[in-house]
């Protein structure tokens, strides 16, 4: 959600923070800018829509070798041109982006700027007319920068020009994620280290409540107080070629084919030198000293919760339960002596779940995180890391992240039982292998995934997805893939609550898709299927090679009843993707969504 870009260096910084911004696009916006150091004064411009429309009016004729840059995800006031960053003081010294949300910024407006005209809607003016008037008081731009920070209440993440101070950018953060890249008589700014990834692959992490000096030469991190606090930059392990789209259409698609990949890496990740699964003692003695097990997470990462739960209860016999963090953070349930947190997030980013996971910490409880991004928020401040290992995700609509997810999930839930003495005979690396070879033949049938979006999904406003069980999960998950990115009013139901309601909205050709892939279920859900039916809905089933009938309209690869959401998603997926292309939608760039949820 948003995304900041910075340079200062030798170079002409418009084009590079113009390529920065582009790679950052994956994460939802709406509108966009950059501001320019060159011939002595700053230069700024944005405008509402993509970089393209960016790009169109930056004046090619200004040099200029610092910059700042910014998407905007509309948070306060609606996508304008006015209401785009950067932003700037009334003066015009001060020039500032801004992710995150403060929540103090009216009072702020009122105790420190009465008086003061401001142009746009955003918070965000509110912090660069504070940091003006500090300065107009006589303080140096380092202290007014310091004393503003101290009365903001929120997140941001923050990127500050002085049209003063030539060879400086003014950086800090609390709770949104940024990062310093160093390179070679350069440094960049970034939300991300693949917007920069263009330049240097050398990275310094930020922590909550600091702020930083960027020259070309030097960069310099202080907390609050003024003190010099001394990090090693690490390097940023991604494959620039990772996060291009290469001979495909969209990313979305891209990624979807990379599941098989993905699956035999984890195998590989978590295998050790006798070909045994293994996660790490500490975290194995963790899951299995709890009484309780809390997943947290959100949207598609939620759903695999949903999964993660079965699979660990099943396996391993520890009780699980699945919330959804911003729930969870306002309305926590009665713990009990010895809870477990396991945090799950693509991007390690996602507010919602940062708050809960502070939440926790204080209380004293152990916290596990499984993310897609090491050295992310939710890596860093919780106690142990899963790695999902499924390379960049730059479509908003998660698809390898989810299913690497739900990978991970089950090593966890093998492992753990295992050393409780509970192995059941089964050989997960086998089966994953199964997995990933199933998922290779589904991606494969694109043409008649294809076919089922053109022939269920092309005119209709609404559409419903039934399960039971771990089917009922999958549902969910296909419903929430569908609404994304098409724009169908989609949903995903348990099929047995059909009728204590749902199925009142049942019209004449409404599309009900249905999966049956578990075996004690397999007549039930067939079953709300002939009911949906009786009602004039247009029924498309989908279901696991042995449990299949006749009536069906695809049968996927056989795979262990326990692994079967890792490839009945895929269908999921695939429909929705070819829906949203016949819709005329765009796939990888949804409207009103963002790929890393960094504000509650």
């Amino acid at each position: 959600m948003c995304g900041i870009v910075g340079y200062i260096g030798n170079q002409d910084s418009k084009e590079i923070l113009l390529k920065g911004l582009e790679k950052l696009e994956y994460r939802g916006y709406d509108s966009a800018g950059i501001a320019v150091r060159g011939n002595e004064q700053i230069h700024v411009f944005k405008e509402k829509g993509r970089i393209a429309d960016l790009r169109a009016i930056v004046d090619e004729s200004v040099s200029a070798h610092t910059g700042i840059g910014h998407t905007r995800w509309a948070t306060h006031g609606v996508p304008s041109q006015v209401n785009a960053h950067p932003h700037q003081s009334t003066s015009g010294r001060f020039t500032l982006v801004h992710n995150g949300v403060i929540e103090n910024y009216s009072i702020l407006k009122r105790e420190y700027l009465e008086g003061t005209e401001f142009i746009s809607e955003t918070d965000t003016e509110v912090i660069v007319q504070l940091i003006e008037k500090f300065a107009n008081e006589g303080m140096e731009t380092e202290e007014a920068f310091r004393q503003t920070l101290t009365l903001l209440k929120g997140s941001y993440a923050l990127a500050l020009l002085d049209e003063k101070v030539s060879d400086t950018i003014f950086v800090a953060k609390n709770k949104s994620p940024l990062l310093v890249g160093v390179g070679t008589d350069f440094n960049v700014v970034a939300s991300d280290a693949m917007a920069m990834l263009q330049v240097t692959d050398q990275y310094v992490e930020l922590m909550d409540k600091e702020m930083v000096i960027v020259t070309k030469e030097q960069v310099t991190i202080k907390t609050l107080e003024g003190t010099v606090v001394e990090r090693k930059p690490y390097t940023a392990e991604l494959d620039a070629s990772d996060i291009e789209k290469g001979t495909y259409p969209h990313y979305m698609l891209k990624e979807t084919d990379e599941q098989p990949l993905v699956i035999r890496k984890i195998i590989q990740k978590y295998q050790d030198e006798e070909g045994n699964l293994t996660i790490d003692q500490e975290i194995v003695d963790a899951v299995k000293s709890s009484d309780r097990i809390y997943i947290v997470a959100c949207g598609t990462s939620y759903h695999a919760g949903l999964v993660g739960k079965q699979l660990i209860e099943r396996m391993a016999g520890i009780p699980v339960e699945v919330h959804v963090a911003s729930e969870f953070g306002y309305n926590m349930p009665l713990l009990p002596e010895k809870p477990l947190f396991i945090f799950i997030s693509q991007s390690g980013e996602t507010a919602d779940s940062r708050a809960v996971l502070v939440a926790v910490k204080e209380l004293g409880h152990k916290a596990l995180t499984i993310t897609n991004v090491p050295g992310s928020t939710l890596s860093r401040e919780a106690d142990y890391t899963l790695l999902l290992h499924a390379g960049p995700e730059i479509a908003v609509a998660s698809t390898k992240a989810y299913t690497a997810q739900i990978a991970v999930l089950s090593i966890l839930a093998d492992v753990v039982a295992k050393t409780r003495g509970r192995a059941d005979n089964l050989n997960l690396v086998k089966e994953l292998g199964i997995v990933a070879n199933a998922m290779e033949v589904l991606c494969d049938s694109k043409e008649e995934f294809d076919f089922i979006a053109r022939e269920y999904l092309s005119f209709t406003r609404n559409c419903f997805f039934i399960g039971r069980g771990l089917d009922y999960y999958v549902g969910l998950e296909g419903a929430l893939k569908l609404k994304e990115i098409s724009y169908i009013q989609a949903e995903g139901f348990a099929g047995g609550e059909l009728k204590h309601g749902t199925i009142a909205l049942i019209e004449e050709g409404t599309p009900v898709i249905a999966l049956a892939t578990q075996e004690n279920v397999n007549l039930s859900i067939r079953g709300n299927v002939k009911e949906v039916s009786a009602r004039g809905a247009n029924p498309c089933i989908i279901s696991m090679k042995g449990l299949d009938m006749e009536e069906d309209r695809f049968v996927i690869p056989a795979v262990h009843e326990l692994l079967t959401p890792l490839v009945s998603v895929v269908p999921m997926q695939l429909i929705a993707y070819y829906a949203a292309l016949h819709r005329d939608c765009d796939v990888d760039k949804p409207r009103n969504l963002a790929k890393s949820v960094t504000v509650e």
